[in-house]
């Protein structure tokens, strides 16, 4: 049967803990397979902030949120509606605590990161491949992330070492994770220890 993946693990551990009609972020909408999965969670109550820096990106999390339910498309009203609220936000990660209603501050139930890159997006202008994820900006991302969270709120980070500047960007979330302080955070490593270059997930638990 095997164990589960990174991505489907985030997920569980996720559902485990959010609340129906709850505010959350997906701090990397890629191809909006978290952004849906959020916004079935919340349900029609709740609502979901997506980040993303590529327009891409956020017109496959569109695409994807139109087939799961067509009147929940962001920018579409409707009670009847199966999920929960979408707000599309074309800015990275790092703006969320300036994106996010202050009111939402403290409060936020889940934060889900994809870090690494878009499969099959545009490159970026010097031709260099594709666009990827960041330290200095994943790093901001994660302490907004902790402002954001409420007490019991769950952070899940999936980090992928094996793409070019994917090990620096693994060497300062793990540095990062090690310096949280016991009393403020609880923190989850889920790897595959014999796949060298695998991806791993990260799950922190505000108390």
């Amino acid at each position: 049967m095997g164990f589960l993946s990174v991505l489907t693990m985030a997920q569980r551990l996720v559902s485990e803990r959010l609340a129906p009609g709850a505010t959350v972020v997906d701090a990397t909408a890629g191809g909006g397979v978290d952004t849906l999965f959020l916004a079935r969670a919340v349900g029609p109550g709740g609502r979901v902030y997506a980040f993303d820096v590529q327009e891409a990106a956020l017109a496959r999390t569109k695409k994807r949120l139109l087939e799961a339910a067509p009147s929940a498309a962001p920018g579409v009203g409707g009670a009847a509606r199966a999920l929960g609220e979408v707000v599309l936000l074309h800015a990275g990660h790092e703006e969320m605590a300036a994106r996010v209603p202050l009111e939402a501050h403290g409060r936020v139930g889940a934060i889900m990161f994809n870090l690494g890159y878009l499969p099959g997006g545009p490159e970026t202008a010097e031709g260099a491949g594709p666009i990827i994820t960041k330290p200095d900006t994943t790093l901001a991302a994660l302490d907004a992330a902790l402002r954001l969270l409420a007490p019991g709120g769950i952070a899940t980070i999936a980090v992928y070492p094996g793409h070019e500047g994917g090990q620096d960007e693994a060497a300062a979330v793990d540095d990062w994770i090690a310096a949280l302080p016991e009393d403020a955070v609880q923190a989850l490593l889920y790897r595959f220890p014999k796949r060298t270059g695998s991806p791993y997930l990260y799950a922190l638990e505000k108390k």
